[in-house]
């Protein structure tokens, strides 16, 4: 029976970082809906290789309404974060032990949520001093899953296994 995965994500998020999992897991069988502030808007990868129209806007939907929650990468994890509605939406899913996907720079999304002290992730580089000041236990390696839960990658190098270790939580 497919899952219903909420994802959160807005303007310059990373396309292939977004696009190749969500046609994984639509094609497993999974139900994606996209969140942001509003619902029929259109957002653009920072790429400009991906337009996403808005399914869900955040003051409509209840993380209990979802079996889990993707976060790709690119800046639109760190836009997020100044939302509260967001960081709520998202600390929710990680306190009531459903499957989180993040990849990239998705995990900041993650530590605003304070959702990270003693896990193991990894992350884009540049952000690994952010997760460790978190309290995560870093991994460079191109896919961390941690208590059966969090799932976390690095680039989009680490698709591949990124969707393979997301599938097999769903």
């Amino acid at each position: 029976m497919g899952k219903k995965i909420a994802t959160v994500i807005t303007d310059m998020f990373e396309d292939s970082e977004y696009t190749k999992p969500a046609d994984a897991f639509k094609e497993a069988g999974h139900e994606v809906i996209t969140i942001e502030e509003e619902a029929g808007k259109k957002i653009e990868g920072k790429n400009k290789q991906a337009e996403v129209t808005i399914d869900k806007g955040i003051d409509e939907v209840k993380p209990e309404e979802f079996d889990a929650l993707f976060i790709p990468g690119g800046f639109s994890p760190d836009q997020l974060r100044a939302d509260e509605r967001f960081v709520k939406f998202t600390k929710a899913f990680m306190d009531d032990k459903k499957p989180v996907f993040a990849i990239c720079h998705g995990p900041q999304l993650l530590i605003t949520a304070k959702s990270l002290d003693g896990r193991d992730a990894t992350g884009y580089v540049s952000i690994k001093v952010d997760l460790e000041n978190a309290g995560v236990n870093f991994h460079d390696q191109e896919v961390v899953v941690c208590s059966n839960q969090l799932v976390t990658s690095r680039t989009p190098d680490d698709i591949p296994a990124f969707i393979r270790e997301s599938l097999n939580l769903l």
